[in-house]
């Protein structure tokens, strides 16, 4: 049995997880009016990933036999100022995610709960390539600046990410 404060944090992270992706959703419908796909199927694939670390604490709190409390997930944004804005609040809103990993692993160091601190560090390297990823598409649009032509070429780019999930062994 899972003790009842790492299992209100899990509940809580479904939720989180849940809204990154609903946030990641809204970013890629914004990039899809404003006609940049590439952009959009980049933010496609980070909804799928944030789907998938989801449930992946879903079915972590269910192997253990606690009890899954879905929560309401809030609105995100519907515009943003440019393509560089939306992947600023995407990096951020990463660092957010990685800081809620982290309270979950300092809480279950804390209970005693070995089996949740070993079942986090997948989440814990994961983040590490979140942020990159997501501060990497930062600094080449601050690169970018106004030139078009370079956030086509970019735009371009990010068309060819496709969603791959984990190994079995590792979701």
């Amino acid at each position: 049995m899972i003790a009842n404060k790492v299992e209100k944090a899990i509940n809580d992270q479904i939720c989180a997880e849940l809204y990154s992706a609903y946030l990641y959703l809204a970013m890629s419908a914004y990039f899809q009016a404003a006609n940049l796909q590439g952009f959009a199927n980049w933010m496609r694939v980070q909804y799928q990933e944030e789907t998938l670390h989801a449930l992946k604490f879903y079915d972590y709190l269910v192997e253990r036999g606690g009890r899954v409390k879905l929560q309401p997930i809030a609105e995100p944004p519907l515009k943003w100022a440019s393509p560089l804005a939306v992947f600023e609040e995407s990096y951020a809103h990463e660092r957010k995610v990685t800081a809620l990993i982290n309270k979950i692993a300092d809480l279950a160091i804390a209970e005693g709960d070995h089996a949740t601190g070993a079942m986090l560090q997948w989440f814990v390297t994961e983040q590490v390539e979140e942020e990159a990823s997501a501060e990497k598409i930062v600094e080449e649009l601050k690169l970018i600046g106004d030139n078009s032509g370079a956030l086509f070429m970019l735009d371009r780019e990010l068309r060819a990410r496709v969603f791959t999930p984990p190994p079995a062994s590792a979701a």
